[in-house]
């Protein structure tokens, strides 16, 4: 099979989804040896207690099941294999290669890179339905939005690819802090502090999907009416992977925010999920609404910036 997950932008990798602190403190998979980790200051959230398991030792249900450990002969290493080849960025896999890896032993990808592959899709077709609408008089009035969310469904495809890439680094990072040395107080307390450091960004990463998300079905609500009614279901299919990936990226920030060690930022991200969330089964529901109707909608005003 010739056909690449990405056309041309650069590059993504495996899911960063980190693995769960065992009781014994390590992780459930592995990455990258090498750890260079820039948290950064953006929040995160997801329902807790509703459609998926809370953080381990939360207020409801318990932390996601890991992936079964894959062992390998010689001295005990139960939890996390070092990923230490370079990998090729996602995009220039085809998808057999890529469906094949998913579904290997191998560390990544995961859940996180493959929530993000499948928003990629989902973006994939907004812009698909916008293509196939512009230059149509019947449609004429909405040409300007096809336009703008032609660009916008490409952009974000594009952008997903590369989240998926940055989950698997993210990934690799924790599981690299996961593997630093604990036999002295000093090794000990750098480790903590790398892990925690590793933790905040490989939750920051299925944010910014999660956050991303929104934005697809932003753009597949707008069309929804407005649009090739001969491709309208593209848009319902659409809605659905967006619906689906977001609620994979919030599971994957959830799982990590035990190891970051601070209640308050882990309370931030909480609610950050949970707000997208909703936003995005909003956008989503109204999206597949429009389109069962079978009604045309008034067109949407879009400013000089391409917002809708």
């Amino acid at each position: 099979m010739s056909t690449t997950l990405g056309a041309s932008p650069p590059g993504s990798r495996r899911s960063a989804r980190p693995p769960e602190p065992t009781s014994s403190g390590e992780a459930h998979r592995g990455g990258s040896p090498s750890i260079h980790v820039q948290p950064t200051d953006r929040g995160s959230s997801l329902r807790v207690g509703r459609d998926f398991p809370g953080p381990r030792g939360g207020r409801a249900g318990t932390a996601l099941a890991p992936r079964p450990d894959v062992r390998r002969s010689g001295p005990p290493d139960p939890t996390i294999h070092v990923v230490s080849e370079p990998r090729d960025p996602f995009r220039s896999l085809t998808l057999e290669a890529f469906v094949r890896r998913l579904a290997s032993a191998e560390p990544v990808p995961g859940g996180g890179s493959a929530s993000a592959i499948a928003a990629s899709l989902g973006a994939s077709l907004v812009a698909m339905v916008a293509v196939l609408s512009e230059g149509r008089p019947k449609y004429a009035a909405h040409a300007v939005m096809h336009a703008v969310m032609g660009a916008r469904g490409r952009e974000l495809a594009d952008r997903f690819l590369t989240l998926a890439d940055e989950d698997a680094a993210a990934y690799g990072a924790f599981s690299a802090a996961m593997k630093l040395p604990k036999e002295t107080e000093v090794d000990r307390a750098a480790r903590s502090v790398a892990i925690r450091a590793a933790a905040l960004t490989a939750a920051e990463v299925p944010l910014r999907c999660v956050e991303a998300c929104r934005d697809l079905v932003i753009a597949a609500e707008a069309l929804a009416g407005r649009s090739n009614v001969n491709a309208s279901s593209d848009l319902v299919v659409a809605s659905l992977l967006a619906e689906a990936a977001a609620r994979g990226g919030a599971a994957n920030v959830l799982v990590n925010l035990p190891s970051i060690g601070d209640e308050a930022a882990a309370k931030r991200l909480t609610l950050r999920v949970d707000g997208l969330l909703g936003e995005v089964e909003r956008l989503a529901g109204a999206t597949r609404q429009a389109v069962y109707s079978g009604v045309g909608r008034p067109p949407l005003p879009v400013g000089p910036s391409g917002a809708a």
